[in-house]
């Protein structure tokens, strides 16, 4: 794809995006963890800078907008980096890495939650990294295939003893060590970084494989892993015998009063790239004081809901691109019987897009079907 500009406009919590609602800023959550207090504070933030009604995104992060001038642009940044969570300021944009969120607790055959705090501090200690797009993402899958098929732009997925080296979702071949996929992933990104020109994706590469170099594959590549769209809901019994709640946000919008009492949980919470929320390593009497107070505030535990379904942009009125109110839409849309899931976006640009399912395009006319599917 070609490029009038090298480098995009997504936002950080130091660069803001102006939207028709006041700016964005999106905080990164590397691997989506983020510990109680960490969400307490962006809640708090979220009421005293800009609207409650935080967002959930496709890749784990929380979006905050309705930021209305400096001072509050100012003053959130401040409570983003007095959480913990501005680790690198030239680096903010770029620490987009998903991970297998129940890795460690259930299944899996690795535990890829150390890979991502080593592959942060990599990513943030390597000044040519700071280069890269906003919109390029590593991902780090345990072996459930969970995120491999999301179609990052340079993935590890565990295979056991060795792990799979991923471009654009592919399987190139490459078997690494676990001790080689932080520096080879690194490595790669570097590449990228040098040779991209006006390329924002792995993928809008003409020879994505050039990334390679000097790693040779031994064992067939191209394998892809088929996307997830569903988060993991409700009563998970962890490996360890302790439980996991998983709660989809529906269409993603999280309030901040409803972080709040995640957060008073005081139990690990990963945000998961389909925007849920896993509140985790809980005894069951806990667990179930949980269950009761979340379930009443919204966040749906039932995995049969239809709200697992269907997902939306943000449309009108925040986004000035949008020909809808497509939150409105898809909520009055939850019920009807489908068998894929739907996204319903305002504009040919299809913000958040799921990588399978149906897309539906908001015009002046009505909801159009875009073909082909991403």
């Amino acid at each position: 794809m070609a490029r009038a500009r090298d480098q995009d406009a997504c936002p950080g919590a130091l660069q803001l995006h102006r939207a028709a609602d006041g700016a964005l800023a999106r905080v990164r959550l590397p691997g989506g963890m983020v510990a109680p207090r960490q969400l307490e504070a962006l809640a708090h933030a979220a009421m005293r800078f800009g609207s409650p009604a935080m967002e959930l995104t496709s890749r784990g992060n929380i979006q905050i907008r309705g930021i209305d001038d400096d001072e509050a642009a100012q003053g959130l940044a401040d409570a983003v980096a007095d959480a913990g969570l501005l680790p690198s300021p030239t680096h903010e944009r770029v620490r987009n890495i998903v991970a297998s969120p129940l890795s460690g607790r259930l299944g899996g055959r690795a535990d890829v939650r150390e890979w991502v705090s080593l592959l942060d501090a990599a990513i943030c200690a390597d000044p040519a990294l700071a280069a890269l797009p906003g919109r390029f993402w590593f991902s780090l899958d345990d072996g459930t295939g969970d995120v491999s098929g999301l179609g990052a732009d340079v993935g590890a997925h565990a295979l056991g003893d060795t792990v799979a080296l991923l471009l654009a979702g592919r399987d190139t071949g490459v078997r690494m060590s676990p001790s080689e996929v932080v520096p080879t992933l690194v490595s790669i990104a570097g590449r990228f970084a040098e040779i991209r020109q006006n390329a924002w994706r792995i993928s809008e590469l003409a020879d994505p494989s050039a990334l390679i170099g000097g790693l040779a594959p031994s064992e067939e590549a191209g394998t892809t892993w088929p996307a997830v769209t569903r988060p993991p809901v409700g009563w998970l019994t962890q490996d360890d015998g302790r439980i996991a709640l998983g709660g989809a946000v529906p269409l993603g919008v999280l309030q901040a009063r409803v972080a709040e009492y995640l957060a008073a949980v005081d139990a690990p919470l990963v945000v998961t790239p389909w925007r849920s929320v896993l509140v985790c390593d809980l005894e069951d009497g806990v667990a179930d004081t949980a269950l009761r107070v979340l379930a009443p505030m919204g966040l749906v535990f039932d995995d049969t809901s239809p709200w697992l379904d269907v997902s939306a942009c943000t449309g009108r009125p925040g986004c000035e691109r949008s020909a809808a109110d497509v939150r409105a839409d898809a909520a009055r849309a939850v019920n009807d019987i489908a068998d894929v899931h739907r996204h319903f976006v305002g504009c040919e640009r299809a913000c958040g897009s799921p990588p399978h399912g149906q897309v539906l395009i908001a015009t002046e006319d009505g909801y159009v079907l875009r073909t082909p599917p991403p």
